[in-house]
């Protein structure tokens, strides 16, 4: 296992919201690791080995229908963790789980967290309030995917990644964004044209810069703010 001391405080901010007794008791199982993009994590009904708390590396937590089509139900950047089903005592999932973009997390072994929540505590009351605020999440997706335009999903969407990232420049393809807000790439295509023109991105060669942070808010349906406050709510703001 990779050395951890380094990261003290620790970079992933579901690890630094422990108290430093409950996080030291964790460092030995906790390993750094490189995701690659489109990395896969978990497969559908693939049995959880492993819990991975992402730096300034993003997961994607996504569904597929019988016809190949994908949407996204959740992201996971560095206020989160992908596997958390493993401590309500499921060990497969129902969606895919996989790199959006690259970058270090650390990992640790599911049983050894799933044995750390159990003793109850700081820990377990964390995750526990993790789950809500994935819940929000997943539950704004939803409304946002049935009552707000391309447009408003896509600013939604660009706001929590860079949120995940602590970046305003990131890589992604029209193609990869088509399918995480369920919309075929033609309507991306128009959508993110339609906030360059607006002066609130920029898009070039799958690179995607926000120019202005509060403006794109400002454009951006109700959803961002509901899911980036009840984050900041359950987990604190740190």
């Amino acid at each position: 296992m990779s050395n951890v001391q380094s990261f003290d405080p620790p970079v992933n901010r579901l690890l630094a919201v422990l108290p430093t007794e409950v996080y030291q008791r964790l460092t030995p199982h906790l390993e750094l690791v490189s995701l690659t993009t489109q990395q896969s994590i978990y497969d559908v009904d693939e049995p959880i080995s492993h819990v991975y708390f992402p730096h300034h590396s993003l997961i994607s937590l996504v569904t597929s229908m019988e016809d190949g089509s994908t949407i996204e139900i959740s992201l996971v950047g560095r206020e989160g963790m992908a596997g958390i089903v493993t401590i309500l005592g499921g060990k497969t999932k129902a969606h895919r789980a996989y790199v959006q973009v690259a970058g270090q997390a650390m990992r640790m072994k599911a049983a050894t967290l799933k044995a750390e929540f159990d003793r109850g505590g700081p820990l377990q009351t964390m995750l526990l309030r993790y789950c809500q605020a994935l819940l929000t999440q997943a539950a704004q997706y939803v409304a946002c995917n049935r009552f707000h335009s391309t447009e408003k999903r896509l600013a939604r969407w660009l706001l929590l990644v860079r949120d995940c990232l602590q970046s305003d420049t990131f890589l992604l393809t029209q193609e990869f964004m088509g399918e995480m807000l369920g919309v075929p790439r033609s309507s991306v295509t128009v959508a993110a044209g339609n906030l360059s023109q607006a002066g609130l991105i920029r898009y070039t060669r799958g690179q995607i810069v926000i120019l202005d942070d509060e403006a794109l808010e400002n454009y951006s349906c109700e959803c961002y703010s509901a899911i980036k406050n009840e984050f900041a709510h359950l987990l604190g703001s740190i």
